[in-house]
C-alpha cells in the first residue's frame, strides 16, 4: 500500500508536466503546421488560461499552499482544456472570450461596405479568409450574386 499512496499523492508531480505541458506543446506545433485555424484557437487559447492559471498560482502560493488539494485542481482544469474529447479552452474561446471581446474587426478589410463588415466579422477565421479570397479573384459583384442565389435556395426550404 506504500507505493499505491505515494502515487496517489505525487500524482499531479507525475502526470501534471506531461498533461500541463508536453502534450499541449506537441498539440500546437501540430497546430501550426494544420492548414486549418480552429486548432491554433483551442491551443492558443490553452496557453493563454494556462499562462494565466499560472500568474494566479505564482502571485497566490502563500495561499494555494494551505489548500491540499489544489494540485489536484489545477490538474483537473488543465486536463479539461486539454484533452481532445473535452476541448476546454475552445469551449471557454468560443462561450466566453468570443462574446466579451471584439478582436475580429481588426481582419476585416476596411475598404468593404459595413453590412459585409459586419457578416465577415460573425464568421469564423477560415470562412473569412475564403470569402475574402474569393472577392479578391471574382469581385464583389459575384459575391453579392452567390449570397442572392443562396438566399433564393434557403427559402425554398
Amino acid at each position: 500500500m506504500g507505493v499505491l499512496a505515494a502515487v496517489a499523492k505525487n500524482l499531479d508531480t507525475l502526470i501534471g508536466p506531461g498533461v500541463m505541458l508536453l502534450y499541449p506543446l506537441y498539440a500546437s506545433m501540430r497546430a501550426i503546421e494544420s492548414p486549418s485555424a480552429l486548432d491554433d484557437q483551442q491551443w492558443l487559447t490553452y496557453w493563454v488560461i494556462y499562462s494565466l492559471i499560472t500568474l494566479f498560482e505564482l502571485s497566490c502560493w502563500k495561499v494555494l499552499a494551505w489548500i491540499p488539494i489544489w494540485p489536484y485542481m489545477k490538474l483537473l482544469v488543465c486536463m479539461w482544456l486539454v484533452l481532445p474529447i473535452y476541448n476546454g479552452a475552445a469551449y471557454i474561446y468560443e462561450n466566453i472570450v468570443r462574446k466579451y471581446v471584439k478582436l475580429g474587426e481588426y481582419m476585416v478589410s476596411s475598404n468593404k461596405p459595413e453590412g459585409q463588415k459586419k457578416v465577415l466579422q460573425m464568421m469564423s477565421l477560415d470562412a473569412r479568409r475564403s470569402v475574402e479570397r474569393f472577392i479578391d479573384q471574382h469581385g464583389i459583384d459575384a459575391f453579392e450574386r452567390v449570397v442572392k442565389a443562396a438566399e433564393k435556395e434557403a427559402r425554398k426550404y
